[in-house]
């Protein structure tokens, strides 16, 4: 096929392997640095990130963990409230002996256990007087009251707990109906336009 391309006055086609280009070996070092590098940097930021969020869990973890304990033992100090509460106030004073040491001593019990539960982290939902948040508040009824905001906590019914920024249990309350509504503290309207 050569020769008829030549005897034609065609200039015969030349098979060249196609040229590779040669490959630095010292560029070729340093992009595998480089990419050797970037991986060593990002394995040290994972692991970081790694150490930041076990640190995080474990604070959690010990934040926390008595939260089923402290709920359970919230029931207790509300039962030695509702004992004080019932007592009737001649008990207190006309009482015999025994009685007023039975008075005090379940008063010092339900201190100590508030106490502790404060020494651990379980602080009580302030809600009187507040405006009704329901992720710490339970609304039980409404209460007509024209003289207070709407929304306005008027009265609780059960202490509400926290622990950390975590409610173990909301506050029972009743909230104000029929006032002016609350206007929001950090909306503050324009009225020259």
């Amino acid at each position: 096929m050569s020769d008829e391309n030549a005897a034609n006055g065609e200039t015969p086609e030349v098979e060249t392997p196609e040229a590779t280009p040669e490959i630095d070996p010292i560029e070729a070092l340093r992009a595998e640095n480089a990419e050797l590098k970037d991986r060593v940097l990002r394995t040290i930021a994972e692991m970081e990130n790694l150490r930041k969020r076990t640190e995080r869990d474990v604070a959690d973890t010990r934040s926390y963990a008595i939260a089923g304990f402290a709920r359970d033992m919230l029931s207790a100090t509300d039962a030695l409230s509702r004992a004080l509460l019932v007592l009737p106030p001649e008990a207190r004073e006309s009482g015999d002996a025994t009685t007023k040491s039975l008075i005090e001593g379940i008063e010092m019990t339900e201190r100590e256990m508030q106490r502790l539960l404060a020494k651990h982290g379980v602080k009580p939902i302030e809600a009187e007087g507040q405006k009704f948040d329901p992720h710490k508040h339970q609304a039980m009824f409404e209460v007509p009251d024209p003289s207070r905001p709407e929304g306005t906590v008027v009265q609780v019914v059960q202490a509400g707990f926290a622990i950390g920024d975590r409610v173990l249990r909301p506050a029972m309350v009743g909230v104000a109906k029929g006032g002016p509504s609350h206007a929001p503290a950090d909306e503050t309207v324009d009225k020259s336009v």
